[in-house]
């Protein structure tokens, strides 16, 4: 049977191609919970199934032959086992099989003879019902996850039948009959069913996302990059995860690294994420232009002992308010370089290389170029899971203030370095107050993760975690 094995793979709304910067990493623990879970809602479900009506004939000696239809035939109770669910090497997938299934079933007998009609009700009990799936799981050109049925294998034990009303009578000793000719029909049926829920999990799983807008600018691609790599014990999809301009659709001009994420057997799912996808989120706003900013004086805080206007400027750059006395200042600020993140054990750097454009604001409202500053910055920051809250820190490791150009003649940038430096920190102290207190992890549209734990490796951020199925959500459509 397949649907524990489905259930698995909703947990986690993917030989390897190009090097992943995403890794969705399925453990045995996680298997066998989503098993568990598969188990209990195909039992739930069970109670809805109506199966097909059954009809055929049966020759009662000299009376000739008796058209029959079972119809109506539906559950009412079912001893549904545990099913045993692998990862499947062979065929790069899943094997499902169920032991010994019984189930009660009832409905209503109809049957004609030349003119003669006749109806009733009947008891049906199918004894040791064996089923064994396999599914081989692969990428569609365009990066979906591919599900294929390989084998399935189906056998009823025995079948009891017991009539009720009209001439049931005159079937019952016809029973070893019925017996067989139903146990054929429902074996040749289980396995059309199980390709067909294939089937229409395949077609939604064609249909399913694999690039999200989440800005004007950027998007965020999520194909697999090759077939899912199965071993005994886990199953490891590997995501392109990467953020590209939508305007200019271009691959940075780096490619994602390899990395191995650890395998965490007590945990049910680990995810892994490259420092390639942030750097490619800053390659994309980088080339869009995005990373600047305008800064006037009114966004100055009033306690800073450095303020936009020419005349505050006077100490530092002194030739600044002879030449333009009295004059507002507007800044530009924008990166030079694409900004880049890098993965450390217990810590992600950032590296900043901006310029700084002062322009002096006249009475018409013309700006004056005055000089470009280049700064520079470096930051460490840890993260940190508390609760179920993401959390975080950051800190200025360095920052240089050098005069790149000037309109108004050179001039010493170390106590302006010193100023804004202050400023820098100030900004991340507010900074820090804020992720101190956490962002809630995002929950899943019928799971939420539990016991998550997040650490910072060479080249990647990895995320272990069991998963918990909300009873309110395992009626999963």
């Amino acid at each position: 049977m397949l649907p524990p094995a489905i259930v698995v793979l909703t947990l986690i709304s993917f030989a390897l191609g190009e090097n992943p910067a995403i890794q969705v990493i399925l453990t045995n623990k996680g298997l066998q919970y989503g098993t568990h879970v598969g188990a209990g809602w195909v039992q739930d479900k069970l109670a809805q199934v109506t199966l097909p009506d059954i009809s055929g004939d049966i020759d009662i000696g000299f009376l000739g032959s008796v058209d029959y239809t079972l119809t109506g035939v539906t559950i009412t109770k079912c001893d549904f086992p545990e099913p045993s669910v692998q990862f499947y090497q062979d065929s790069t997938g899943f094997k499902t099989s169920i032991t010994g299934l019984s189930v009660a079933l009832t409905g209503g007998w109809l049957t004609s003879y030349g003119i003669i009609h006749d109806r009733g009700s009947f008891d049906m009990a199918i004894f040791n019902m064996d089923v064994t799936s396999v599914v081989e799981l692969g990428k569609d050109p365009d990066g979906h996850l591919s599900v294929t049925n390989v084998q399935c294998l189906a056998r009823i034990g025995d079948v009891d039948i017991r009539f009720h009303g009209g001439a049931s009578m005159l079937f019952q000793p016809f029973v070893e009959h019925f017996k067989g000719r139903i146990r054929g029909v429902m074996e040749a049926q289980i396995c059309p069913n199980v390709e067909e829920y294939i089937v229409t999990l395949e077609y939604h799983l064609q249909a399913m996302k694999v690039s999200f807008d989440v800005a004007e600018v950027l998007t965020f691609v999520l194909p697999l990059t090759g077939v899912p790599v199965i071993s005994a014990s886990t199953m490891n999809l590997g995501l392109k995860g990467e953020f590209y301009n939508i305007r200019t659709h271009t691959d940075p001009p780096f490619e994602a690294q390899p990395f191995t994420v650890p395998e965490e057997t007590g945990k049910m799912l680990s995810v892994g994420m490259s420092e390639y996808t942030l750097n490619s989120a800053s390659y994309g706003l980088f080339s869009a232009g995005l990373l600047q900013t305008l800064i006037n004086d009114s966004m100055i805080p009033p306690f800073l002992p450095v303020h936009l206007n020419t005349s505050s400027m006077g100490p530092y750059i002194p030739q600044l308010p002879k030449m333009y006395p009295g004059l507002l200042m507007n800044l530009q600020l924008y990166a030079r370089e694409m900004p880049m993140f890098s993965f450390q054990p217990g810590v992600v750097k950032l590296g900043v290389q901006g310029t700084v454009k002062a322009f002096a604001i006249q009475s018409n409202g013309t700006q004056i170029p005055l000089f470009n500053l280049n700064a520079d910055s470096k930051f460490s920051s840890k993260v940190w899971l508390a609760g179920e809250r993401l959390k975080g820190s950051t800190t200025l490791d360095n920052y240089t203030l050098t005069l790149a150009s000037s309109e108004v003649g050179t001039f010493k940038t170390d106590i302006l370095e010193s100023c804004t430096r202050t400023g820098l920190n100030l900004a991340l102290a507010k900074l820090n107050v804020e992720l101190g207190k956490g962002i809630v992890l995002p929950r899943m549209k019928h799971a939420q993760l539990v016991n998550t734990v997040l650490g910072v490796e060479e080249g990647f951020i990895a995320i272990s975690s069991d998963a918990q199925v909300l009873q309110a959500d395992r009626d999963i459509n």
